[in-house]
């Protein structure tokens, strides 16, 4: 796994995604260093304070890791469809005594200057970006600064893009992949292609280092990757059921339920496409939410996923899973990981 990651210390070619919300916790990040891997901090939705503090434990435990952050690529939400949905979700915030018709659009960068402050004065060993491109300027601070940059890219267009910004390493991101598609240009979905394909593609088009991400849950995909082009893989909802993650309780019975055996790619939560288990939210919303509309139905739908979790409901969370989410064990990460990278 010759890459700039053998340079931090990485050894095993399996890494721990960042996956925003609850289930990456610092413990889950502390267990892929474990394995001779390399953990990311999800950055996103989180204060720059709170992510502070986050770091302060990783580095505590004395390990390699990452942070990721959502580069703000915002897709301003109409506001006649934004009330229209906020209608036709009633029902759903109701059942928690929540109302979504007086809720005002809100419009935010996820507190972005705050967490670059943050990542610059303190830099961390990798700060990865997902949703958009930063500007060269940024990029060269971050590098400047002895951090490695990693940048999320869904087609071989955004992977020339990045790597003309001078990023150190492309994370590949398949259509296969649990949780929001990492598109520059959500207003459209990405179409389908194998993960292997991806690669091949983007390695026609750039010649810095690939990590494979998107479908990842097995040895066998793991070892495909790698043959495809990948000097690692990225995985993510395989770790959602480990024992360091911070996923809900009904969120892990999601999971294991074999009832639960389809993903569908959805904008029914936020407005970006984002692959998920399908449940009652997904059936009865996902045909009527605005094409795009981001960060604002985010914001308009979080509180009646909070709710939902507490109330262990699945059928209103936003169950992000990819499509390989019936090998999400229950047992420590480190074993997980180590088992995937087995065959690497």
């Amino acid at each position: 796994m010759a890459s700039p990651l053998t340079d931090l210390g990485v050894e095993a070619p399996v890494l721990a995604a960042p996956m925003a919300g609850s289930p990456t916790t610092p413990e889950l990040v502390a267990a892929a260093a474990g394995a001779g891997s390399l953990g990311f901090l999800a950055g996103g939705y989180r204060t720059a304070e709170t992510l502070g503090e986050q770091i302060a434990r990783v580095r505590s435990a004395g390990v390699g890791f990452g942070v990721n952050l959502f580069a703000p690529n915002p897709v301003p939400v109409d506001p006649g469809a934004f009330r229209a949905y906020a209608g036709v979700i009633a029902p759903a915030a109701r059942a928690y005594g929540l109302d979504t018709t007086e809720t005002r659009i809100v419009e935010d960068d996820d507190h972005w200057a705050e967490k670059i402050d943050l990542l610059l004065s303190s830099p961390v060993p990798v700060v990865s970006f997902t949703f958009g491109l930063p500007e060269r300027a940024l990029v060269a601070a971050f590098r400047a600064a002895g951090t490695l940059v990693v940048q999320t890219v869904t087609s071989p267009v955004e992977a020339r893009a990045a790597e003309d910004a001078g990023v150190d390493v492309l994370a590949v991101q398949a259509s296969a992949a649990g949780g929001h598609s990492a598109t520059w240009t959500p207003q459209h979905t990405p179409p389908a292609m194998p993960l292997t394909d991806l690669l091949g593609a983007v390695r026609k088009e750039v010649s810095v280092p690939l990590v494979a991400a998107g479908g990842i849950a097995t040895a066998d995909t793991v070892t495909e990757a790698l043959a495809a082009g990948a000097t690692a893989v990225m995985v993510g909802t395989v770790l959602l059921r480990a024992d360091e993650a911070g996923t809900s309780a009904p969120y892990r019975a999601a999971l294991a339920d074999p009832a639960r055996r389809r993903t569908v790619v959805t904008r029914a939560f936020t407005g970006r496409p984002a692959r998920a288990l399908r449940n009652g939210f997904t059936d009865r919303y996902d045909g009527l939410a605005p094409g795009g509309g981001y960060p604002a139905l985010h914001h308009l739908t979080s509180p009646i996923r909070s709710a939902a979790a507490a109330a262990n409901d699945p059928e209103r969370i936003n169950l992000w899973a990819g499509t390989g989410h019936r090998h999400a064990t229950a047992e420590p990460a480190t074993q997980i990981l180590q088992r995937l990278a087995s065959r690497a």
